[in-house]
Formats: structure tokens, C-alpha cells, sequence
């Protein structure tokens, strides 16, 4: 608990910075990473994003459970006095869809990859309810913590492949060394009512994905009647490291409340 504090308050200062030199009328972005990343992984979209002046927030996504990290963001939205566009990568999909909740200001989701849950959903059944995902067998053996829970790891001499395969060797080896595990129990943890109901969503995946399958993604979007889906030829599951442009592009135009 004491590390969930010491990440939102250096969030706090982060964004607190990045208000102070936001244009006029520009939402403020928040990008939340999903498991096996970490905030890093969104360092060529926000350079774009910068650029093109809109203020920007890389959360420290706890990786827990949906609800202490859904908390963990919905703390940080609600700190920040301008419009927000709230974008997930993978699992942080279930994050962002719960932690926009009761939030006014979320004005866009964007889905980067990402898992869209209704009610009861688990991050692990919506990735399994289509065929094609090889994660199950990529992930190395669960680190056992004191509290009885299991962390999970991507073995890292599957990274590449299984994460990462649009990514150079060399990105995707210190993707693999530096990446932070999730809780067993957040993949299984049944999500609450989701905020894409009530407010506008975006998607953006690779048709190469091995951790979510694109089948499932594209059902997931058309569900959730989002407003644009582009798919991206060749993807890996980390289009936002690979394909930075199209991801801030479709940022902006959620933003702009494009279609």
C-alpha cells in the first residue's frame, strides 16, 4: 500500500508539470500500461503527443487487481482539472474501464491492444474466448508471494516472439528484462460495469497479436460500438511501441471526437 502511495504521489507532481504547460483547450492525456510493461513502454507516442502539444500522464499501473489499480488511476483522473482522453494498453483496458467511472471529465477511451470487459468479464476469459493466443505457455514459472497470490512473468526468450515480434531484438530483450509482473488473480479478477457504456471508445491492435487475439479485439470494439477501429498490418501486441504514430494519431483523433 505504501508503494501505491509513493507511485500516485510522483504521478501527482508528474501531471501537475505537464498541466501547467497544456495549451488551451487540449485534453490532458492519461496512458496506463498493461502487464508485462511498464509506463516506458508509451515514451514514442508521448514524445508525439508533446510535440503536438497535448499534456500527457504515463500512470504507474500497479498491476494488482482490476479494482485497486481501477482505484489507483481513478485517484489520478480525479486530480486533474481538465478533459481527459483515458487510453489502456492490454490489460489496462479492464483498468481504464473501470477507473473512468464516476469521473465527468473522461471525455474518450482509446483500447491500445487492450481487453474491453462487460460485467463479469475476466482479462484471461475474453483473451480465451477466441482461438489464437499463445501466452499460456509462454510465461514462466509463478513466483510464488507472501500473501498466497502468484506473480507472472513472460519467460524473456519468448518475449520477442510472443509480445514483441514487430520490435527490434535488442528493444524487445530490455522490454523482457525490465518488464513488471502481474497478479494471477488480477487476470481472473471479474470486472465491474464498464465506463465504455457511457462514454465514447476508440480501438487501435496488430492482426499479428499473440497475448489477445485480433478476433477477439474486433469483437470487443464492435460491442463496445466503438467510434473508429484501425487494425494494424503486421502488429504485435505492443503497436504503441511499434507503430507510436498510429497510436497518438488515433489518440488525437478521439480527442478531437473523431470518427
Amino acid at each position: 500500500m505504501k508503494q501505491l502511495f509513493t507511485a500516485l504521489a510522483v504521478t501527482a507532481s508528474l501531471f501537475a508539470a505537464g498541466q501547467a504547460l497544456a495549451e488551451a483547450g487540449k485534453p490532458t492525456v492519461v496512458l496506463v500500461h498493461g502487464a508485462f510493461a511498464d509506463a516506458s513502454s508509451w515514451n514514442g507516442v508521448i514524445g508525439i503527443l508533446e510535440k503536438d502539444g497535448y499534456p500527457v500522464v504515463a500512470v504507474a499501473n500497479p498491476l494488482r487487481s482490476v479494482a485497486s489499480d481501477g482505484a489507483a488511476v481513478s485517484a489520478v483522473i480525479g486530480s486533474i482539472k481538465t478533459p481527459v482522453v483515458l487510453v489502456g494498453h492490454s490489460y489496462g483496458g479492464s483498468v481504464i474501464s473501470a477507473a473512468a467511472n464516476g469521473h465527468s471529465n473522461v471525455d474518450a477511451l482509446v483500447y491500445v491492444a487492450a481487453i474491453t470487459p462487460d460485467t463479469g468479464e475476466t482479462v484471461a476469459g475474453l483473451a480465451g474466448k477466441f482461438p489464437g493466443s499463445t501466452l499460456g505457455p509462454a510465461l514462466a514459472p509463478p513466483v510464488p508471494l507472501a500473501d498466497g497470490g502468484k506473480d507472472l512473468y513472460v519467460q524473456q526468450a519468448r518475449f520477442h516472439e510472443q509480445f514483441a515480434a514487430d520490435v527490434p531484438a535488442a528493444q524487445a530483450a530490455v522490454m523482457a528484462a525490465t518488464q513488471r509482473p502481474i497478479t494471477d488473480a488480477a487476470l481472473n479478477e471479474q470486472s465491474g460495469e464498464p465506463a465504455w457504456k457511457h462514454v465514447p471508445s476508440w480501438y487501435i491492435y496488430g492482426d499479428q497479436d499473440r497475448n489477445i487475439p485480433p478476433q477477439a479485439m474486433a469483437f470487443m470494439a464492435q460491442r463496445a460500438h466503438g467510434k473508429a477501429v484501425e487494425v494494424i498490418k503486421g502488429g504485435s501486441h505492443v503497436v504503441m511501441v511499434s507503430h507510436p504514430q498510429a497510436v497518438a494519431r488515433l489518440i488525437e483523433r478521439a480527442a478531437a471526437g473523431e470518427s
